[in-house]
């Protein structure tokens, strides 16, 4: 089987967003993105700063309720359904749950070929391009940095912290052209 899903995973400001966009122009067939703040930005307004959705605290903390939980899940649920009828995708995600949140998106791609991506990134440079953002709730990144990866086993990792984007997306695309070529080979 070749790579049919793409998730990557790492902290607020990581640089995980820059590498999707990078993915789709390296990889030679069309991948559709998607990500854990379009997930955010498609719920009521009512969903977000409410126990039940999801808060955001001043210090950059993430706490997600319920009723967050059950539209997450509805979400990764339809990705999945996506990729069972032939779409290819990215996912950019905030293991919050570190190796817990890895594996319900295991659960719902079971049985098919997932590339596992760890997007890692120094916490005091993570800050700072947060920082510059403006669009981020000031130590989100700080307090991401690290335990979005406990407990994740990845298949690739890359390092943002020195390393441009379009480098980080062309190792992950060199990933996924073995496996197709292993595939091939074995067939």
């Amino acid at each position: 089987m070749t790579t049919q899903v793409i998730v990557l995973n790492g902290g607020s400001s990581a640089g995980k967003s820059s590498i999707v966009r990078h993915l789709q122009a390296v990889l030679p067939q069309p991948w559709l993105a998607f990500g854990v703040d379009s997930l955010i930005e498609a719920m009521p307004a009512s969903m977000q700063a409410s126990d039940e959705g999801i808060e955001f605290a001043s210090d950059g903390g993430v706490a997600v309720g319920p009723e967050f939980v059950a539209l997450q899940a509805a979400w990764m649920e339809g990705i999945a359904a996506m990729v069972r009828a032939g779409a290819r995708v990215v996912i950019d995600d905030v293991f919050l749950g570190g190796g817990a949140s890895q594996q319900r998106w295991q659960r719902v791609f079971g049985g098919l070929d997932v590339l596992w991506v760890g997007v890692k990134c120094d916490s005091a440079v993570a800050a700072e391009r947060e920082s510059a953002r403006g669009d981020r709730i000031t130590g989100m990144a700080a307090l991401q940095a690290e335990v979005v990866h406990e407990g994740v086993v990845y298949d690739v990792v890359v390092d943002t912290t020195e390393t441009e984007s379009l480098v980080c997306a062309k190792i992950i695309a060199d990933h996924v052209r073995q496996s197709g070529e292993r595939f091939r080979s074995s067939h």
